[in-house]
């Protein structure tokens, strides 16, 4: 394994690193405008959402880490308090990629990648009218984390109101992910495009699985089960009855006097299929 002490390699470098293990990231498209009411536009992947009362959003615009300068949204934020954070579907990640341009201070971006520039209700700089959800902030806070090339600047922005394309919205009026087609950074020249790699993972919070550590050994070892099998097995929150597993066997011979290799096997196809239940009583078989 490669082990790297961060104050031993060059900023860049690490920075190569922090960005190709830390992703996919969500991109905040973030408009601002300067004091004299140039807007600016331009995309950050050190981005998140962090609270829902009150509902706060954080990006960062780090130093550059090539010259050690801030960026016109930082320099923004700071003197005006405001910003629009404008997410990123898949129709428009080519033009979000052109914005992101050094252009020089008063270059309009919105014209640059061709977007347009729609007002605001609550605040001053322009949405970006393409973008399927925006998000009007008032900045509440500006966190420094140092003088040097690389170092963060935390924005952290509170949202005073949402604008969803009705494209977007399933019929019960959610957010539909399918349809939102959100894109994420990743390292290098890299982007995920997140409905091509949807999967579920039902949240245990009404259940109380009785996790991995009570999977018997020989089920924990195996050489066929993935961590992910695992996983989902310590999930249950109880074991099959003796009863079900003995009715299992009668409605499934070609189970019995299995070796352990394949007994694995089938009950990972089960697992592979959503079965949870029969998983565990293929594994339960004498």
């Amino acid at each position: 394994m490669l082990s790297i002490d961060p104050k031993e390699i060059s900023t860049k470098k690490l920075h190569g690193y922090l960005l190709g293990a830390v992703a996919p990231r969500p991109i905040a498209f973030a408009s601002t405008i300067d004091e004299k009411g140039v807007p600016n536009l331009s995309p950050f992947s050190f981005f998140n959402v962090f609270g829902a009362n009150p509902p706060l959003l954080i990006f960062s615009p780090a130093r550059r880490v090539k010259n050690n300068t801030t960026k016109h949204t930082l320099d923004n934020a700071i003197a005006t308090k405001e910003v629009v954070i404008n997410v990123v579907n898949y129709d428009i990640v080519q033009q979000m990629s052109l914005s992101s341009t050094e252009y020089p201070e008063g270059v309009n971006e919105f014209k640059k990648a061709g977007f347009t520039m729609l007002p605001s209700d609550k605040i001053k700089p322009f949405r970006v009218a393409e973008s399927p959800v925006q998000f009007e902030c008032k900045i509440n806070d500006v966190v420094f984390t140092g003088n040097e090339g690389g170092a963060g600047n935390l924005i952290i922005c509170e949202v005073v109101k949402i604008h969803v394309s009705n494209n977007v919205l399933a019929y019960d009026g959610s957010i539909d992910q399918h349809k939102i087609d959100l894109v994420a950074r990743a390292g290098g020249n890299y982007y995920t495009r997140a409905r091509d790699g949807f999967f579920e993972i039902e949240k245990p919070i009404a259940s109380l699985g009785i996790g991995v550590d009570q999977i018997p050994l020989e089920i924990r070892n195996s050489a066929i089960l993935t961590g992910n099998n695992l996983g989902v097995l310590g999930n249950v929150e109880q074991l099959p009855t003796i009863e079900s597993v003995d009715n299992f066997r009668k409605e499934h011979p070609e189970f019995i006097g299995l070796e352990t290799t394949k007994k694995h096997t089938f009950a990972q196809a089960y697992l592979n299929n959503n079965d949870v239940q029969s998983a565990w009583k293929v594994l339960l078989l004498n």
